[in-house]
């Protein structure tokens, strides 16, 4: 078994794609004709976006919208890059606002923590191992 891909559900699709390529730079993959589901290049793994209409459909008792809610959720997105300082900027001049400034870990890596307009919460991190300045 292996992790295909990662699906989060979000008020509009085409904004979140054009969002995660503007402040990640991230290339889009897919975009359904429909506007309910959309996907990007990660690398290995695909990150996936579907509408809360179609979460709708699949989950009949309904899901917790992120963009809703005022504390982000119980889980993050991690992007790895070997700036997470330029990273964290770029995301902010997107749209996106800060959670945590970045911060050198005690593990060796450096991490920023954003929440993207649509309630995702990102951490922007270097590699394990690959600490430098903030």
């Amino acid at each position: 078994m292996k992790l295909g891909y990662t699906i989060v559900y979000v008020p509009d699709v085409a904004a979140s794609l054009e969002f995660f390529e503007k402040a990640f730079g991230l290339a889009r993959k897919f975009l359904h004709e429909s506007g309910t589901y959309g996907e990007l290049n990660t690398g290995e793994t695909t990150l996936s976006f579907a509408s809360h209409e179609l979460g709708d459909l699949n989950f009949p008792g309904g899901h917790v919208q992120a963009h809703a809610s005022v504390q982000p959720l119980g889980f993050e997105i991690a992007l790895v890059t070997g700036d997470v300082a330029l990273a964290h900027s770029k995301a902010i001049a997107a749209g996106a606002r800060e959670w945590a400034a970045p911060v050198a870990k005690p593990w060796g890596q450096v991490v920023s923590y954003v929440r993207c307009p649509d309630g995702i919460l990102v951490e922007l991190c270097t590699p394990i191992g690959a600490c430098g300045t903030p």
